[in-house]
């Protein structure tokens, strides 16, 4: 066996770099949110001299807008404060459901794990090294659901700031984008640079802290001890399911009621301060891409970590306690706060944006220039931290690695999230043919469109597909499973990075919606717009990453499953196997019916409600009457946290109700089939929705001689653009997005309750 005194790195240097870097993260985040907050949205009259009147003209709009600015400035701020309140009351509202759900659950982990030995309060042989005696197994209940809750509290908080962040940035967002383009997007950009940060922070701090604590009773009791913190990943993805499905209804309810009956039947343009589910569309673009995001990708990174852990505690750094090669998934994570930190100034300090054409490529230098220095982040925690040979668990085994072959099991996750990421703007971006090419058949009506998006986003699966095979491929040979958990946390190392482009485009979204209603100028409506079209783009990317490592964590959480089930081979062609996939690959497609119908259900209410209001209140589509947002805004509420639970129950439940029933084997298969299923159904939603979105926004833009054609808005191509956009936006924003979750989430929970399927499970098997 390798002792620890071959890593450079020692146990000290761990237990600082680790939660150094987490701190470094919040204060930097802290550092963007007081230059966002510089921006004022209330004027001072009555300042004088110096600093303040300095501050006060600057912000003074442009003379040829026409438009008093404090009028502007006040509109916008009640604008803001009625998207916030609308964005927190859903939170709120939704917490309430979900804390219900996460105490149930909390009780339904300690009494499922402790029941597994009868809640035996006696030290029990270890599972691996039959020589030892490990802490009892009520212990171990014990700790993982605090851990549960511990990941629950922390993918709720995460979601929240992302949300009140978001909700501060977005009036500031507009009254920056008078100054010109590349001011707004500083401002847009820095805000979500706030919501990475915090969340990548937190999730490290608060998973490193709990693994000390923890510490400090299992001692050296290491197998025990990471296996009770696989509950801080299934608390991220549980708090994470509810708020993807949840926000995602909201904002598409509120999109399609708005769209269909503002844009198609009253032929008024997107955002307008008449259409009465407006507010309530503005207020779903924070609850559903930059809370639920947030609680998404906060779970994928803290299941990637949890998974390295166990597959880790059961090799050769669990058997000789080496702390600092056991910490190298969170030496991975703190190395990416760095890299993403200094990734971040090249948007911000080093480069500035000045033209329309400069912001698209800005943002894609973020993940190119943070991918490269990652490479080199990850080459020196390999070298510093890893001795030069060890042994990694492999089923049963331990097999031999080097140092330099986890190096590249980590960068092949790395660099094949940024191939992800490219295919995924290649095909949704409208500066490429695919977009352009949805955008062309809407001259021949909606029929079209739809046949065109729907080919594209199976097409574009093909090379998302292949990447994630070849990095499995590579990563597993080399390391196991353990090779697949650290490629998986190489794909999300930047996720500080992938956040702020992905938080980058609701606020552009928001920015426009604020300039629109406020009534200023066109000018000002077609800076937003560009900043919204390349954060259409970023949305669509940062979808693409979360799917793809959804697809790795699930995979490497698999085979820590087998491994705690003690399952030896998982056969395809035992009846108890197969039919297990045959159920597992149809729950991606269940699960899509039921969030694509609650879609339906909740945006029906909407164009009822919207209609109501157009034909009842006078005056509204004179601009002399002020719609009742406020309705709007609780139909989508009640709707989305009603329609929020069937889906949510069907993941939670559906890996119970195998375990028990039917087995660690079926259940093996239901965890393969939902995977491989999962994965295609997701990738290829979230770009036909992108793309629909994106050949709308070529067609209003009309950059291009070949978009004119199509338009203007309005025109018979444009309406059928707004058909396809509004089929689309339950899949890139509700179903394809939740179905990454719906994979891991199914994954890691049957993970931490593997010793009791082992256990007790297959009870209609033992029957007969």
């Amino acid at each position: 066996m390798v002792t620890s005194s071959t890593t450079i790195l020692s146990d000290l240097g761990t237990q600082l770099i680790i939660p150094v870097c987490a701190i470094i993260g919040i204060i930097f985040s802290l550092v963007q949110w007081y230059l966002v907050s510089k921006v004022k949205l209330s004027l001072d009259s009555k300042s004088e001299g110096g600093e303040n009147k300095n501050v006060f003209n600057e912000s003074l709009i442009e003379e040829e807008e026409g438009v008093n600015d404090h009028n502007v400035v006040k509109k916008c701020a009640d604008i803001q404060n009625a998207i916030s309140e609308g964005a927190t009351s859903f939170l709120f509202t939704e917490y309430q459901y979900v804390g219900v759900f996460m105490v149930a659950f909390a009780v339904l982990i300690f009494v499922f794990l402790g029941s597994v030995k009868g809640f035996s309060t006696s030290t029990q042989q270890c599972t691996y090294d039959t020589t030892k005696q490990c802490k009892p197994a009520l212990f171990t209940a014990v700790f993982s659901t605090i851990s549960f809750i511990l990941g629950a509290i922390t993918s709720v908080i995460s979601g929240f700031l992302g949300m009140k962040i978001a909700t501060y940035a977005n009036a500031r967002t507009t009254l920056e984008a008078r100054k010109g383009v590349g001011k707004a997007f500083i401002v847009a950009f820095r805000s979500g640079a706030v919501m990475g940060f915090l969340l990548a922070a937190n999730g490290l701090l608060v998973l490193y802290i709990t693994i000390n604590l923890f510490k400090i009773y299992y001692g050296d009791d290491w197998e025990g001890l990471f296996e009770a913190i696989t509950g801080y990943g299934l608390g991220g993805s549980s708090m994470a399911l509810f708020g993807r499905v949840g926000g995602g209804i909201y904002t598409k309810a509120a999109d399609v009621g708005a769209d269909l009956v503002g844009k198609v039947e009253r032929n008024i343009p997107e955002d307008d301060p008449r259409n009465p589910a407006v507010i309530a569309d503005n207020v779903g673009d924070n609850v559903g891409d930059i809370a639920g995001m947030g609680s998404d990708l906060f779970g994928s990174y803290a299941e990637s970590s949890c998974a390295a852990l166990v597959v880790a505690s059961i090799s050769s750094f669990g058997n000789t306690h080496d702390f600092t090669a056991m910490m190298y998934p969170l030496l991975i994570s703190s190395v990416g706060i760095l890299v993403c930190l200094l990734t971040t100034l090249f948007a911000t300090d080093f480069f500035e944006v000045k033209t329309v054409k400069e912001i698209e490529p800005a943002l894609k230098n973020q993940l190119i220039i943070s991918t490269f220095l990652m490479t080199l982040g990850i080459a020196l925690i390999s070298w510093i931290a890893l001795p030069y040979s060890f042994t990694i668990f492999n089923f049963g085994v331990q097999k031999e690695v080097k140092n330099w072959e986890l190096f590249l099991c980590v960068s092949v996750g790395l660099w094949a999230g940024l191939i992800i990421g490219f295919i995924t703007e290649y095909y949704t971006s409208n500066a490429y043919s695919p977009v352009r090419d949805v955008a062309d058949s809407c001259r021949t009506g909606a029929a079209t469109n739809v046949i065109f998006g729907l080919a594209l986003g199976y097409k574009s699966v093909i090379i998302p597909i292949f990447a994630i095979a070849i990095s499995i491929f590579v990563s597993f040979s080399f390391a196991a499973m353990y090779g697949v958990a650290v490629a998986a946390l190489g794909m999300l190392s930047t996720i500080a990075t992938g956040l702020a482009i992905d938080a980058y485009g609701p606020i552009s979204d928001n920015a426009g919606g604020i300039a629109e209603m406020a009534g200023m100028s066109h000018r000002i409506r077609e800076r937003t717009d560009a900043l919204d079209a390349a954060g259409n783009t970023t949305a669509a990317i940062g979808k693409g990453f979360a799917i793809g490592s959804a697809a790795l964590v699930s995979l490497a959480l698999f085979g820590a499953f087998v491994s705690r089930a003690e399952i030896t081979t998982v056969d395809v062609l035992t009846p108890k196997v197969f039919i297990g996939l045959l159920v597992g690959a149809m729950l991606p497609y269940w699960f899509s019916a039921m969030t694509m119908k609650s879609v339906g259900s909740a945006a029906l209410k909407m164009v009822e409600e919207v209609r109501r209001q157009f034909n009842t209140i006078p005056g509204i589509m004179e601009g002399t009457a002020k719609p009742d947002y406020a309705t709007c805004v609780k139909i989508s509420t009640d709707a989305s946290i009603k329609e929020m639970i069937p889906p949510g129950a069907l993941v939670m439940l559906t890996p119970l109700i195998v375990g028990i029933f039917f087995g660690v084997e079926t259940l093996s298969g239901v965890l393969a089939g939902s995977l491989v299923s999962g994965v295609q159904i997701a990738i290829s939603a979230s770009n036909t929705g992108g793309a629909w979105d994106n050949a709308k926004k070529y067609i209003e833009a009309g950059a291009s001689e070949h978009a004119r054609t199509l338009g203007p808005k309005g025109s018979d191509p444009h309406k059928a653009a707004v058909i396809g956009d509004t089929v689309g936006d339950p899949l890139k924003d509700t179903s394809g997005p939740s179905l990454n979750i719906l994979i891991k989430l199914m994954a890691v929970e049957s993970l931490v309750f593997a010793p009791f399927f082992a256990t007790h499970g297959g009870l209609l098997f033992k029957i007969f």
